[in-house]
């Protein structure tokens, strides 16, 4: 027989056995945190480019169409910090009335697009059947196209003004979500937990909002949070190209397409806006990213 460990190799044995495990947890905690730093300086620097255009009537300085030719394209003073258009007017004000359009139909759109694209796949994916192949038809054959050529094949219909982009931005951007939201409630339908609900009797309308919705509602909010920045780089775009916002609505495309011939005499005209869209649309996609990381630890076993 062999003789037993001494008490204090038993000891560090044991020590040494629960190290590994210690130091898997201790990432685990560390893991977090990282992942809501991330969420929180992208969503912070996102708060605050939504508040500051929210109180555009409070800190802009001037009206965004006052128009002043004799201080027409000038650079920055202490009466217009970030210089003047072509028209006098100011360039910081229009910069925050222009987030604001850009911002509210944005976020209009997206909340818009979430609705539909959740009602319709979570109708055709739960229910199946031949609405389900019949729809699936109908998405699989828009996703075929670009969602900006479908966007500008409607604007060349209404044609252009916000509220025909809006239409446009809408009847482009539910179909992707719709597919998404079907494809989980496929997965979704064949859990023990939904198969439980309906065998003893409980009704469609609970089954879908007390344990279907709760399920997709992470995957819902991720595909929100992503379309923001891609929202906001469809909606200036268009409006640079002349189809979106018009004029002299303030809107970050159209002060675009406006500088274009002064970039040379005042940059800051374009450098400006850009900045600000570019910083817009990738603190849109890190917070996506952010959330989706999130939801993913969430779901990882312990």
């Amino acid at each position: 027989m062999s003789a037993a460990a001494p008490p204090t190799t038993a000891l560090a044995g044991s020590a040494e056995a629960r190290l590994p495990r210690e130091q898997t947890w201790e990432k685990r905690r560390s893991l977090p945190i990282r992942k809501y730093l991330a969420l929180l300086v992208p969503g912070s620097v996102l708060a605050l480019i939504v508040l500051l255009t929210l109180l555009a009537p409070l800190i802009a300085p001037y009206e965004p169409n006052a128009i002043d030719m004799k201080n027409a394209l000038s650079g920055p003073t202490r009466e217009h910090w970030l210089g003047t258009d072509q028209l006098g007017r100011d360039q910081f004000t229009r910069l925050l009335y222009g987030g604001r359009t850009t911002l509210m139909l944005s976020f209009m759109a997206m909340l818009t697009i979430s609705l539909i694209g959740a009602a319709v796949g979570i109708t055709i994916g739960y229910f199946a059947g031949k609405i389900d192949l019949f729809v699936s038809a109908i998405l699989t054959m828009l996703l075929s196209l670009p969602s900006l050529l479908l966007t500008l094949a409607i604007l060349g219909i209404l044609g252009p003004s916000i509220s025909s982009l809006f239409v446009a931005l809408i009847g482009a951007g539910w179909v992707g979500h719709a597919r998404i939201i079907r494809s989980s409630v496929l997965s979704l339908r064949e859990q023990l937990y939904i198969e439980a609900a309906v065998s003893i009797g409980s009704s469609t309308r609970r089954v879908l909002f007390r344990h279907l919705l709760p399920n997709l509602l992470t995957t819902i909010i991720i595909l929100a949070t992503l379309d923001i920045g891609a929202l906001v780089l469809t909606i200036t775009s268009l409006s640079f190209l002349g189809l979106g916002v018009q004029p002299p609505t303030p809107d970050w495309g159209t002060m675009l397409n406006d500088a274009r011939p002064y970039f040379s005499a005042v940059p800051l005209l374009v450098i400006v806006p850009g900045v600000t869209i570019a910083v817009l649309v990738l603190c849109g996609n890190l917070l996506g990213d952010a959330i989706r990381d999130l939801a993913d630890i969430g779901h990882q076993p312990r």
